[in-house]
């Protein structure tokens, strides 16, 4: 047997446990130029076509399987499982704030750093100060939670401009449901909204006499109070449909840039398997993670094992920007918090639980 590979048994564990972390995330982010040009479908083929690689894919896949038949025979029984989902339904009216961090500390950061939501996509802040402006201005404002529904309307618009200047804006495609959620919410607490219409909103005060939009405020928070119990359905299912381009788009579809990760950061020497073997792992778990969080199956699993995949990325990969992930982080967290939401596998198979259906109620 090859010195260089260890046993089988072993080759598995390595891979189900390492194989989709330091190449997970935007492959554009810690690369240069495309990589060679393979043939997706030839690429594929030729990696299962070893024995070894196709036995690995297939126990893990048979290991997965038989892991989440059983989670899901014994899941009714654990009521550790009750008590953590209940506890973070109690944790909804914080969603906003998680939100409003993950979108507005990297627009800071792209503002002062000279970038439009994806760092590939570069402008000089020199030159452009009013463009630089508006990111910092978007972010802070977001921060601070004031005006948070307009100002995240003007951020779907910039988002939807910076798509005209360069495609490539589209690998932070996250940013849109981060945004939507936020038009839904509000600011949440704590922010300046809720802080304002408190004060507002009390009869004697002051600010109440003078303020000339706490009224369009509670009229905005009436209006999207229907449709708030869609937002976890938002968050995840665009959470989701980024994982899916991820894995599909930047690896599968593109295995030559893929390999360049590989190559650059040497994994083949932290697990002793095909460079090919790294990609394919990347890609599929990516994509599995992505179809999971789609269709609102074991969402919050799913949300904690993205989450692991984002903090490992990090680690693995240094001088990935830490700035592109925090969008990402702050969906995954507030994924974590509402659990699926309606029009989802979870709310139609059932969990267990103490109450019918999660709610997420803005705080404003």
């Amino acid at each position: 047997m090859d010195a260089r590979i260890p046993s089988i048994a072993g080759t598995i564990v390595l891979v189900l446990t390492l194989l989709p972390r330091p190449v997970a995330g935007h492959v554009d982010y810690v690369t240069e130029g495309p990589g060679d040009a393979l043939d997706a479908l030839d690429f594929a083929l030729s990696v299962l076509s070893d024995p070894l690689n196709a036995a690995v894919f297939g126990v893990s896949g048979l290991a997965v399987t038989a892991g989440l038949a059983a989670y899901l025979w014994v899941r009714p029984t654990v009521k550790d499982i009750v008590v953590l989902r209940n506890l973070l339904a109690s944790y909804a009216d914080l969603v906003p704030w998680m939100l409003r961090l993950s979108v507005g500390l990297p627009l800071v950061g792209a503002g002062f750093q000279g970038y439009l939501f994806a760092p590939t996509v570069t402008f000089d802040p020199t030159l452009n100060p009013v463009v630089r402006a508006l990111f910092i201005g978007l972010g802070f404002t977001i921060l601070f939670g004031l005006a948070t529904r307009i100002v995240t309307a003007i951020g779907l618009v910039t988002y939807g401009w910076a798509l005209t200047v360069d495609v490539g804006v589209i690998l932070a495609m996250e940013y849109v449901p981060a945004f939507l959620a936020l038009l839904l919410l509000g600011g949440g607490r704590p922010s300046a909204d809720h802080m304002l219409q408190q004060v507002a909103s009390t009869e004697g005060t002051y600010y109440g006499r003078v303020d000339p939009v706490h009224h369009l405020k509670g009229f905005l928070d009436a209006a999207t109070a229907p449709y708030r119990e869609y937002v976890p359905v938002i968050v995840r299912v665009g959470m989701g449909v980024t994982f899916v381009y991820l894995g599909l788009i930047q690896k599968l579809a593109e295995p030559g840039q893929a390999l360049l990760v590989v190559e650059k950061y040497d994994l083949t020497a932290v697990v002793p398997v095909d460079p090919g073997m790294w990609v394919l792992g990347a890609g599929l778990t990516e994509m599995l993670v992505g179809l999971v969080l789609i269709f609102g199956f074991m969402t919050r699993g799913a949300a904690a094992v993205s989450f692991v995949l984002f903090t490992t990325t990090l680690f693995g990969l240094p001088d990935d920007p830490v700035l592109a992930h925090i969008t990402l982080f702050g969906m995954a967290s507030a994924v974590f918090t509402m659990g699926a939401g309606p029009l989802s596998f979870d709310d139609w198979f059932g969990r267990p639980a103490e109450t019918d259906r999660e709610t997420v109620v803005s705080a404003d």
